[in-house]
This record gives structure tokens, C-alpha cells and sequence, in this order.
């Protein structure tokens, strides 16, 4: 049996998953002193992975560390340190973080507290930012989140994602290579570079979005199935989860082109307006992609109240012609002795003759009237 002679039935439970995507559960006590380190997301690694690059225009060197205490002399040389932690659940680990790098403990809590609103926080010696990784997952469907955060210093950038693998490939490849004008910057336009890798596979994942609701679209106006709804329903979720994520992006980029942040100059500023209106399409596309699949909800309940009026349309017509018919054998199917047609040895063929007449009469009328 096909996927198309199914039809999907909403499990509760998967309802809960979804909804577990828009209202996190909060694991944190009532009332618990501010600061106060909870790590609510799940443990996607089983060991916390560090990564360092730590460059100028003379050189590079990249490495894998072992053991925390090594970055901490990065936080005071001349050169430009980006540090790089995969996992989030070593509640001991992003404390000594705050402790050498000096950060707020409402910054700590933020970090390890997934599903952050993206946000822009300016500090005396640093600036906090949170926003979301996004990736298609091609064999479920939906759109994967994943909290990035990012703490830009005066020649320090550290970055805190949930688990091993992201979207920098390119960056880590111009400074290996020393493309561009990224090995002269300082960390503030290794900030943008970040940033803006980020933003970038937001378009990847919007063309993916957009090819399922192309195909959708097409399926729902050419062949729709039984299961088109439950299909189309999951897509609008997925532009719901898009929107939720996105949508202050823009203010988290409009803070950093129009605050006045010590830690970004306005050589990059000039660079962050640049993410900033990738950002604004990005926003675009997702309100174009839901009034689309809006759209494609009504076609689809149109054409499928078309069809049904068309049945309909078939079964009032047969049971018009059929009525008088119906009639006309109910009359001489009675059991009464005194029926003067029924002794007549042409009677059957007449009676066969009148029925035909107004069944043909009716088809006539109706052609005529344009119903057939």
C-alpha cells in the first residue's frame, strides 16, 4: 500500500513533541537564586569537545584542547582567539568559562537554559548574543533548532553550541587560507563572520522549505490524496518553528548596526547592516511561504468540496431519473384485482416504453439545462 492510500491519524504524543518545540519545559526550581547553572536541554554528546583558533595577519594556529586551562591565557594576548565549546551539559566546565573570562552569572544561565529568544546583551567587557542553527532534516522533514552563543571580546570570540557540528566549515576554511580581510580584523568581524554563516544556511534551509511547498502546492491543485492535510498542516508548523526563530534575528542584528557597542567598530557595523538585510529576505520568504501553504490549504479543501459536488451532482441527478420511474412500477406493483392495464396483453411493453420516454425526457432536460 502507498503512502498516498493512507491516512496519517495524529498521534497525541507526537502532538506533545511538537508542541515541546514551541513551549520548553522548564526544569529550573521556582524561585531559585538568578544565576543558578540548569542545563535543560538533552545531553547530545558524551563529552564536551574544545576547539581553538587563535590567529593574526602572521600566522595561524588550530587545535583540539584537552584540558580548559589552556585557553585561559588566550582571554589577555594581542592575538585573535575564537574558541569553540560542543556540549553544554559539563555544568562545571561553563562555570570555570565565567570564572577566567569573567562573564555575568545571568550570561551563564542563559548559555546552558536552551530555546534563548535571539537577543543582543551589551556587558562592560563583552557582548552576549544568542541565536538559533537551523538545519533541514531531509528524512523527517522538519526543521532542526539549535542554540548558538556567542561572546565577543576585545580580541576573544567564544562560542557555545549544544553539540558537535555546525555551519562554520567556510569561515575556519578563509582563515586557514587567509581569504579576505579576516585574519587582519580583530573579533568583532570574526563575530560577523559567524553570524553571518549563520544566517546564510537560513536560505539553504528556506529552499528546502520552498520545494516542499511547491510540491505540495501542485499536488494539492493536480492529485490531492486523503493525506494531503496532515501533510500540509506539518509544513505550516515548519514555517511556524521558521518565523519563531528568525523573526528577532532582525532586532538582535538591528542592535548590533544602530547600538553603541565598544566591542564593534564602525568599519563592521557596515557588514552587520549586510546580515541585516539577508535577515529581512530571510523573514520575507517565511510570511511568502505561509501565505502560500495557506493557500494551498484552501485549494486543497476546495478541490476536495468540488469533487464531493460532483458526486453529488451524479447521485441527485440518477435519483431524479430513477423517481418517477420508482413511481410508475410502485403503481402497477400493487396487489390490487381490479387493474384494467394488467389485462392487457400489450401493457408490459407500453408500460416498458412510457418508462424509457421519461427517463430519456430527463436526460434531455437535464443536458439542456447544462447539469450533464
Amino acid at each position: 500500500m502507498s503512502r498516498r492510500d493512507t491516512i496519517e491519524v495524529p498521534n497525541p504524543l507526537h502532538t506533545l513533541r511538537v508542541m515541546g518545540r514551541f513551549v520548553r519545559r522548564q526544569v529550573k526550581r521556582s524561585g531559585s537564586m538568578p544565576g543558578t547553572l540548569v542545563h535543560t536541554g538533552e545531553k547530545k554528546m558524551d563529552r564536551v569537545r574544545l576547539r581553538v583558533l587563535d590567529y593574526d595577519p602572521s600566522g595561524l594556529r588550530e587545535a583540539e584542547v584537552a584540558m580548559p586551562e589552556e585557553l585561559w591565557a588566550l582571554r589577555d594576548t594581542a592575538t585573535t582567539s575564537w574558541i569553540n565549546v560542543d556540549g553544554l551539559h559539563d555544568l562545571d566546565l561553563i562555570s570555570r568559562f565565567g570564572e577566567q573570562f569573567r562573564l555575568h552569572p545571568l550570561v551563564l544561565e542563559d548559555l546552558v537554559h536552551v530555546g534563548q529568544r535571539p537577543k543582543h546583551e551589551e556587558y562592560d567587557d563583552y557582548d552576549y548574543i544568542v541565536l538559533p542553527m537551523l538545519t533541514w532534516d531531509v528524512e523527517r522533514g522538519i526543521v532542526q533548532d539549535e542554540q548558538l552563543s556567542l561572546v565577543v571580546g576585545p580580541h576573544w570570540v567564544v562560542t557555545f553550541q549544544e553539540r558537535e557540528g555546525d555551519v562554520f566549515e567556510p569561515v575556519r576554511e578563509r582563515l586557514r587560507a587567509e581569504k579576505g580581510r579576516i585574519r587582519a580584523r580583530g573579533a568583532d568581524y570574526l563575530a560577523y563572520a559567524l553570524i553571518d554563516a549563520v544566517v546564510d544556511r537560513y536560505f539553504e534551509v528556506l529552499e528546502k522549505v520552498g520545494d516542499r511547498t511547491e510540491e505540495l502546492e501542485l499536488e494539492a491543485l493536480d492529485d490531492p490524496g486523503p493525506d494531503m492535510m496532515p501533510r500540509l498542516h506539518q509544513l505550516k508548523r515548519e514555517l511556524v518553528v521558521l518565523r519563531r526563530a528568525v523573526w528577532p534575528v532582525r532586532d538582535l542584528l538591528d542592535g548590533l548596526v544602530e547600538g553603541e557597542s565598544t566591542h564593534v567598530t564602525d568599519e563592521t557595523r557596515v557588514f552587520f547592516r549586510d546580515v541585516y538585510d539577508h535577515a529581512m529576505q530571510v523573514i520575507e520568504t517565511v510570511e511568502a511561504l505561509r501565505d502560500v501553504v495557506s493557500g494551498a490549504i484552501d485549494l486543497y479543501l476546495s478541490t476536495v468540496a468540488h469533487r464531493t459536488n460532483e458526486v453529488m451532482k451524479v447521485l441527485t441527478i440518477m435519483a431524479s431519473i430513477f423517481i418517477p420511474l420508482t413511481f410508475m412500477a410502485g403503481i402497477y406493483g400493487m396487489n390490487f384485482e381490479h387493474m384494467p392495464e394488467l389485462h392487457l396483453p400489450w401493457a408490459y411493453p407500453v408500460l416498458w416504453v412510457a418508462m424509457l420516454a421519461v427517463a430519456g425526457g430527463m436526460v434531455m432536460w437535464f443536458r439542456r439545462r447544462g447539469w450533464l
